[in-house]
């Protein structure tokens, strides 16, 4: 429960801290724990608190991309979002989300207000991290691991004591921070019960998260209380083989474990008795003897009338029977433990790929945890990485952190863009990939992991180990086997691209697209390949009338830019034997390469080439 604090106690806690330069014990008496911690942590920064911090907020295009790249958990979050802008009109507030890293995704509420917090930043496309934007309730919350109300001038910077807000971070079912729900507002207005519907709007949105992706796990759904059964305050526990690789924060606290159980605790470890397979809510006890009441779901398949294929990922690349054949391999080098390294362009669906060899390696029952390189800051990536000890750097968790590494124990690791992992972490992460273990920040015992590496990138690795920039050693290690995925315009039948998308992407059969329409994206070379293709067809899906085939009208201008379709390069007439040639030799020898970039069959190629 937060203390409550008068302004008169804050404005003496800022007099003794700020002009004074008192950062001990009597201050402690002023301010609420969190709050004193997190000004030490910025005057340690050396953040000036009477000027107004110098944000460069992103562009459009910039924004688009990372709200694009979140936009399950905006899906996710979006009713509870909505649901909190209908009182946020009432009270004068606006309703802020973010991710992992506190940059603002979207902000709904009071547009009175919203103009005022837009002078201080608080809009999409800035970054509210505590690090950049001073004591705040998102990235004061996100720091501290826990939900944050941050009222007028216990914010660091003094413009910002315009605002009191309250924030809570929103954790997946692995125990990972995936962004931050905060409600902000005026602080000359009580807002006293901000803090309370955003904890309970956060609860609502991890519940969420189990309603997909956990369909062939057996979900035990847990409560003390027998009515709460079916809400989202009960506890929700996540079993592999009796194995348990989920939660929420609820069901981990009512069987007394936390999130490093993930992957090494058992069913019969944390019950002493657990329900049957019928689906029906029986009584549980705990080891302690504490009595609690659930029901397991997807323990026993149902019979359906008819069996529905799933559907494949929004964004995934649509895979030849070559590329496809290239994953099969990749899922055998997994299981020799031989590292792979996925290559091609930004949008072409390199996790995807990386997904679809977790699924059906041996690993899959194992977790599938994703890095970004090039979009964690290179300050945190070490310690993301690696995880850390109690007090290893200044805004360190307590009770440290387990890093990444450990969290793929038994499964697989996929480091994107790894070209971008600065040179000074290499040589750690090769060191583990030599050893099998990790040595957390802050002098901790190594610790043996059993990793699978899986690793993607959009650029050269052999020019960057000539300019210097990438180790040599570690891309000897990595790139053992490489699966190359080909740029969208490289791929022969992009109107049957186009189509099969759409019909993945659009589940109204009313909404068509033209024959002009769909000739004009076949023609298109989409720069962003497969993510651009889908962004582009999500948004002519929206503004589509049924049974109204969508025409070229409603094209993007920079599609309707582009010159009218020419004469597919893989049509056999306009490739000479000799262009074919040349080909083969721009691919180093590789025809298969060169059957991708001239757009034709493999077997084609090898017959004009070999047999003419």
């Amino acid at each position: 429960m937060r203390q409550e604090v008068s302004p008169r106690a804050v404005l003496a806690a800022r007099r003794q801290f700020f002009q004074q330069g008192l950062h001990d014990r009597p201050l402690a008496a002023l301010l609420p724990e969190p709050i004193l911690r997190s000004w030490k942590r910025c005057a340690e920064r050396g953040l000036d608190n009477a000027a107004l911090p110098r944000l460069e907020p992103l562009t459009a295009h910039e924004l688009s991309a990372i709200a694009e790249r979140h936009e399950r958990l905006r899906r996710l979050c979006r009713p509870e979002v909505e649901s909190l802008y209908a009182d946020a009109m009432q009270t004068g507030c606006v309703v802020i989300l973010t991710d992992a890293e506190g940059m603002i995704l979207d902000a709904l509420g009071n547009a009175d207000f919203a103009a005022r917090a837009a002078q201080v930043a608080l809009r999409p496309g800035v970054l509210w991290g505590e690090s950049s934007t001073g004591t705040n309730a998102v990235g004061t919350a996100l720091v501290e691991g826990r939900p944050i109300a941050v009222h007028g001038g216990e914010h660091y910077y003094d413009p910002h004591a315009i605002l009191s807000c309250s924030a809570a971070p929103i954790l997946d079912p692995y125990g990972h921070t995936v962004g931050a729900l905060d409600m902000s507002g005026p602080a000359a207005v009580d807002h006293r019960h901000a803090l309370g519907l955003v904890r309970l709007a956060v609860e609502q949105i991890e519940h969420r998260f189990f309603d997909e992706g956990f369909s062939d796990r057996r979900v035990l759904r847990l409560q003390a209380d027998r009515a709460l059964l079916g809400t989202s305050r009960e506890g929700v526990l996540v079993f592999e083989d009796d194995r348990l690789v989920a939660a929420n924060r609820a069901g981990l606290g009512l069987v007394g474990a936390d999130w490093s159980a993930l992957g090494a605790r058992r069913a019969g470890e944390l019950l002493e008795q657990l329900p049957g397979s019928d689906g029906d809510t029986h009584a549980l006890r705990q080891p302690g003897g504490r009595t609690l009441f659930g029901r397991f779901e997807g323990a026993r398949p149902r019979p359906q009338p008819a069996p529905r294929p799933r559907a494949p990922r929004e964004e995934g690349p649509l895979l030849a029977a070559e590329e496809r054949a290239a994953l099969g391999r990749a899922v055998r080098m997994v299981a020799a433990d031989v590292p792979v390294l996925i290559r091609g362009e930004t949008g072409t669906g390199k996790e995807m790929a990386a997904r679809e060899i977790h699924r059906q390696s041996a690993r899959a029952g194992g977790p599938f945890v994703a890095v970004n390189c090039a979009a964690i800051p290179e300050t945190l990536i070490e310690s993301e990485l690696f995880g850390y000890e109690d007090g290893a750097f200044t805004g360190a968790r307590r009770q440290g952190r387990r890093g990444l590494l450990r969290e793929a124990d038994g499964g697989i690791l996929f480091l994107d863009e790894i070209g971008d992992m600065p040179l000074a972490l290499q040589s750690r992460l090769l060191r583990v990939l030599q050893e099998r273990e990790v040595a957390p920040l802050g002098g901790g015992r190594p610790v043996k992991i059993d990793v699978a590496l899986l690793c993607a990138t959009h650029r050269d690795l052999r020019l960057l180990v000539e300019a210097g920039s990438f180790r040599q050693d570690l891309y000897f290690r990595i790139a053992h086997y490489t699966v190359e995925l080909p740029p969208l315009r490289r791929l022969p039948d992009r109107a049957g691209i186009v189509r099969a998308l759409w019909g993945r992407l659009v589940a109204d059969e009313r909404l068509t697209l033209s024959e002009a329409c769909e000739a004009r994206l076949a023609a298109y070379d989409w720069p962003g390949n497969f993510r651009q293709l889908a962004g582009t067809l999500k948004a002519l899906a929206a503004l589509a009338d049924p049974f109204r085939p969508v025409g070229e009208d409603m094209l993007p201008p920079d599609i309707l830019a582009a010159p009218a379709a020419s004469p597919p390069i893989g049509t056999l007439d306009a490739l000479t034997v000799e262009a074919m040639r040349q080909a083969v030799e721009a691919c180093g020898g590789n025809v298969s390469q060169a059957a991708r970039r001239l757009g034709v069959n493999r077997s084609t190629l090898y017959r004009r080439l070999f047999h003419a």
